[in-house]
């Protein structure tokens, strides 16, 4: 996965902004914050791990199934583990 390597930094930029809102989440609701505020935050989080979720899933697509050194069956391989991962994630 050399698609990953290239994108490290980019990604944990990503996974410590989203750790840093959920961490922010968390004292809001220990605090007594209101609901809105705290449905703004979620709202947040949730923008930030689909943004993460689009990054990550957008490479894999680039790398296994945009590839011309890829065999039929390897491609069809990473389709279904496609499917299997957005069918996951859409539940």
């Amino acid at each position: 996965m050399a698609h990953m390597h290239q994108n490290n930094k980019k990604l944990l930029t990503r996974i410590r902004r989203i750790k840093g809102q959920s961490e922010s989440l968390e004292r809001a609701i220990e605090s007594g914050a209101e609901c809105a505020a705290i449905l703004q935050q979620v709202a947040a989080i949730r923008g930030a791990v689909n943004g993460l979720m689009t990054e990550i899933l957008e490479g894999h697509i680039r790398e296994h199934l945009g590839s011309v050194d890829v065999t039929p069956e390897e491609r069809s391989k990473d389709v279904e583990q496609v499917v299997a991962v957005l069918r996951s994630y859409l539940k």
